[in-house]
This record gives structure tokens, C-alpha cells and sequence, in this order.
């Protein structure tokens, strides 16, 4: 049986050391929210299914005034299952891509709509370029004597180039739909 990467996922922050879901999901949008994401809907199922099985352990943190804390622990058990998951050939990555989506029936509205969209992406790789190359310098100079930085430094590398990838495809894209509509624009004219 497949077993879910969010497992994996949930279980590499624990290792990390002990932490509740809401520090799970605050961890996921301080690090690694520019290419995985999960939500308190899967990440808290997994915490449960993760102690029944014996892969990390909960206790219960009293605070006055405040519902109780639900503390996770990554077990040995845990850390081999995430060891093992670790050195497993990785899945082919199949995006889902709206904007591509999109443009794939772009024909069903103007050009000019068209420029609309891609500029939009445009502008969210952008924003998401500016987040990752943020949060690499955060990490570098807040965190500098944990042994993970190496391994979150490359990560981010990744995520600077594939923005920067998407960027130059927006432009491109842009290109060629700014001389579509100057075309149809013309035709236009000399109708």
C-alpha cells in the first residue's frame, strides 16, 4: 500500500524535535511553504495515525486559560520510517498549473485577457522569488550553527531557480501574446 508523503512530511519536522500541529502548520509556512503544504485537516489525522502506529508519541501540556497542548514526539520507529522513505527514488513530480490550464483554452477569450492572466503570474513568481530569497537569508543568519542549514540552503536554491524559471517563461509568454494581439489589432484596422 502507497503510504502518504504528508506522513513523511509530518514526520521529517518532528524530527526535528517535539512540537503540537499548530507548531507543525507554523513551521510549514515558515519553511517550506514554497513547495509543500498541508493543512490542519491532513496534518492533525496524520498526528493520530502516526502515534497508533507507534511512530511518534503525544502527552498532553496544561495551560491555564488555553485549551491543552498536544505534543508530538518523533519515535526510533519513526526516525527508521523516515530514514527508509529518505532514501527511496523520488516520484516524478506532476504540477498543477492553472495558469498553464488556462492558457491551454485561451482562445476562448481575447488576447488581451490573456496578457491579464500570464501578468498575473508573472507577478506571483515574483512575489514567491522575493519570499524564498527572504527566507534563505533568514534562515542563514538566524540559524547559524544548526547542521540542517546546508540542506534548507539548497532547497531554497531550488525554489530561486524555478521562480526565476517562471518568470522568463511569463516574459516570454507576454512576447508572444503582446505580437498576437498587434496582429489582430491590425487585421482589425484594415477590416
Amino acid at each position: 500500500m502507497k503510504k502518504s508523503k504528508t506522513r513523511f512530511a509530518v514526520l521529517g519536522i518532528l524530527s526535528y524535535g517535539p512540537m503540537s500541529g499548530y507548531d507543525i502548520k507554523k513551521f510549514y509556512a515558515q519553511s517550506v511553504a514554497g513547495f509543500w503544504s498541508e493543512s490542519y485537516g491532513q496534518i492533525y489525522p496524520i498526528l493520530k495515525r502516526l502515534a497508533g502506529e507507534g511512530l511518534a508519541t503525544k502527552s498532553v501540556r496544561e495551560q491555564e486559560g488555553k485549551p491543552d497542548r498536544h505534543i508530538y514526539t518523533i519515535t526510533e520507529k519513526g526516525r527508521e520510517e523516515l530514514q527508509q522513505w529518505l532514501v527511496e527514488p523520488t516520484g516524478r513530480h506532476i504540477g498543477r498549473h492553472e495558469a498553464l490550464l488556462k492558457l491551454m483554452f485561451g482562445k476562448q477569450i481575447s488576447v488581451a485577457d490573456n496578457i491579464i492572466q500570464i501578468k498575473r503570474f508573472r507577478d506571483r513568481q515574483r512575489n514567491e522569488l522575493k519570499e524564498v530569497e527572504e527566507l534563505k537569508e533568514r534562515f542563514k543568519n538566524e540559524k547559524v550553527d544548526d547542521p540542517n542549514i546546508p540542506f534548507w540552503q539548497l532547497a531554497f536554491s531550488y525554489g530561486e531557480h524555478v521562480n526565476r524559471a517562471y518568470i522568463e517563461w511569463a516574459e516570454e509568454a507576454l512576447e508572444a501574446l503582446c505580437k498576437m494581439e498587434y496582429k489582430t489589432s491590425s487585421r482589425k484596422k484594415t477590416s
